[in-house]
């Protein structure tokens, strides 16, 4: 398969809650390296699997530490919180801050089935839980005020009408 096509926002897989993954396999092991090589052809640090439409509870990310992916990922804990602008292959050309925590832990299984538990900080933890909002459906404009929410839907309206949105 190799890299697969972004889905940009209003695209429906990007709204739903990604299903968990049951067996994981050899299709669930290609899921993963086409995400990476996708993630990395696009310059991202982190991506879901939705937004390459696929509705699983998949996820890789690198932030400069090697990549890492996890299958069915939840947030045991959460500590802290600041803002920091982040960006989103799914929107492109939106920045905005987002309300984070500093520091989380994470559990997920790896693609050969062994669980795998990170306790991480700073820009980690912020691509951790960036990506698995993407699995509940949520984007970083539902993370903003509803003033902001409004300007930022405005200038995709912008761009769209510009031809600079990926449909």
């Amino acid at each position: 398969m190799g890299i697969l096509q972004v889905k940009v926002y209003p695209a429906q897989v990007l709204r739903e809650r990604a299903q968990e993954v049951k067996n994981i396999g050899e299709d669930t092991k290609s899921l993963i390296e086409n995400m990476a090589q996708t993630m990395y052809a696009y310059k991202g640090i982190g991506l879901a699997a939705p937004q390459v439409d696929v509705s699983e509870r998949v996820i890789t990310f690198d932030v400069g530490e090697g990549l890492i992916s996890l299958i069915n990922p939840f947030i045991l804990e959460e500590e802290g919180e600041e803002a920091f602008e982040e960006g989103c292959l799914s929107l492109p050309g939106i920045r905005t801050d987002v309300k984070r925590a500093r520091k989380i832990l994470v559990k997920g299984v790896e693609f050969d089935g062994k669980e795998r538990e990170l306790e991480v900080g700073g820009l980690l933890a912020r691509t951790i839980l960036h990506e698995v909002d993407h699995l509940d459906g949520v984007l970083i404009i539902d993370r903003v005020s509803a003033i902001r929410r409004r300007l930022l839907e405005g200038k995709i309206r912008k761009l769209r009408k510009r031809g600079e949105w990926g449909e």
